[in-house]
């Protein structure tokens, strides 16, 4: 039998030591029933969300594509995409420009700095997204500032960079993978969407996603992004430090996930008291204290150095907590004492409402919030055909049935949503657009010059000192006729 084709979503997450993959299905009231989640190992070719063997993380996806499939018993046609890793940061850009004496600000002026600020040249890096801030009108701060009159105007932009290698290197995969990418998402905004209030964003706050092994930051003020870092830090660091008590990697991960505590009392420490590792061993209570909180401190001190100091009085919605590494116990307490910021609250699972038979999912952990995040942004079908309990595509051809794709026009980088990224196919389409208004330009300005040119040689023709003779004598000449 030959299930019906579905609607559905298809979103792939680059987790730091993980590819994971999930489908699901929008409902009506706003509610995600998950279909089918994959995920696979990827540590030997991705690191810290950097992909460095093409090869290899092509033939996950293309194993993760597959097994999601069989799973729907429906092709998927296409696929949504969270770009995050170590190499993304934030860097601050001020372009402005005078403007003559009582001139009124108008969109086209606010376009031009847009686009200047995204024909920005930064080596080894590319603008990946770009967050407006205010705008200075004057001497005055505005978030729109069309329609305002004024002598001069500044465009303050947080710009999202990654290294291009690596952005060419997550494109490649899914081109060798034979896997269409429908959108690119920027990864630590769609979980800021799935996980933060709006009245966290309005007033303040920063979301801190502690991941295997990375630590993500993200602030949020007035509802605008004003500053992205990832820390090469994460809860593998802590694992390995309690494997330097001489134990496996794997006995270190139940250790820390048993007694691990990002903050203990002293009064609470007992010297005599021992942690078992199996049978056999059992390491010192204030030994392995003492090395998980160390390397806690470290995650949080860092996570401090990265709150603006502009912004770090401003955050009234607090610090959230988020990522595998948040369900440390007394990881609240940790943070105030290190930041001393007192509202501290851990986002176990994201704000929408999901249903799912998935245990993973149930057990609200805060590790696939991300990937939800990404899943919720996801708006155009990801079904093609359905297939058979054979494994047999339903249909003589692939594309039967298959969601009609509207070829898109490649959007200006000023037309997007803030954490929509344009695809490399997207870019490269915008590119030869861009190429071809140049040339187009370049035709008209230069039959514009050789125009100009052949007048200017025709009245310089007319200006010759022959012409001024033949018309100063024809002009005798008439003048001699009217006196006969």
């Amino acid at each position: 039998m030959v299930s019906e084709q579905k609607d559905f979503i298809v979103a792939i997450e680059f987790g730091s030591s993980k590819i994971t993959g999930i489908a699901g299905q929008k409902k009506p009231d706003g509610s995600i029933s998950v279909l089918a989640m994959v995920k696979e190992d990827s540590s030997s070719f991705i690191h810290k969300g950097y992909v460095f063997n093409i090869d290899k993380t092509a033939q996950c996806l293309q194993s993760i594509i597959k097994k999601l499939e069989a799973q729907l018993k429906t092709r998927i046609v296409q696929v949504f995409v969270g770009v995050g890793g170590q190499s993304l940061r934030s860097v601050r850009n001020t372009i402005g420009r005078d403007l003559p004496a009582d001139s009124i600000i108008t969109q086209e002026m606010v376009v031009e700095l847009m686009d200047a600020n995204w024909n920005l040249d930064y080596p080894e890096q590319k603008i990946l997204d770009v967050a407006e801030q205010e705008y200075k009108i004057d001497s005055h701060l505005q978030m729109d500032p069309v329609g305002i009159r004024a002598t001069r105007l500044e465009g303050n932009f947080l710009n999202i960079l990654i290294r291009k290698t690596f952005f060419l290197n997550l494109n490649r995969c899914f081109e060798q993978a034979g896997i269409k990418v429908a959108e690119m998402y920027l990864a630590p905004l769609a979980l800021a969407n799935a996980v933060l209030t709006e009245a966290e964003k309005r007033s303040g706050c920063a979301l801190v996603d502690i991941g295997a092994d990375t630590t993500t930051v993200s602030v949020f003020w007035k509802n605008v992004l004003r500053h992205l870092a990832v820390i090469p830090l994460g809860s593998n660091n802590i694992t390995k430090d309690i494997a330097s008590l001489q134990m496996e990697e794997s006995d270190a991960e139940q250790m820390k996930l048993k007694y691990a505590s990002a903050y203990t009392e002293n009064s609470e420490i007992d010297p005599a008291l021992k942690y078992s590792i199996d049978i056999d061993r059992q390491v010192e209570s204030q030994k392995f204290i003492e090395i998980v909180e160390g390397r806690m401190m470290e995650i949080i001190e860092n996570v401090r150095y990265q709150l603006p100091d502009e912004y770090y009085d401003k955050l009234l919605g607090g610090i959230i907590l988020t990522g595998g590494g948040s369900n440390m116990k007394n990881i609240e307490r940790a943070i105030t004492n290190s930041t001393r910021i007192d509202k501290v609250r851990v986002a176990k699972f994201v704000t929408m409402t999901i249903n799912t038979s998935n245990e993973q999912l149930k057990n609200h952990n805060g590790m696939y919030n991300t990937l939800l995040g990404l899943l919720a942004k996801g708006d155009i079908n990801c079904a093609g055909n359905g297939i058979d309990q054979q494994g047999n595509l339903f249909g003589d051809n692939k594309q039967d049935n298959a969601p009609v794709i509207p070829d898109r026009k490649p959007r200006q980088a000023y037309e997007k949503e803030t954490g929509t990224i344009r695809t490399a196919e997207e870019e490269e389409k915008a590119a030869e657009i861009a190429r071809q208004q140049k040339a187009e330009q370049e035709r008209i300005e230069r039959e514009k010059r050789e125009a100009e040119e052949a007048e200017a040689r025709r009245l310089k023709k007319e200006n010759s000192r022959w012409n001024k003779f033949k018309r100063a004598f024809g002009k005798l000449a008439d003048d001699i006729t009217k006196e006969e």
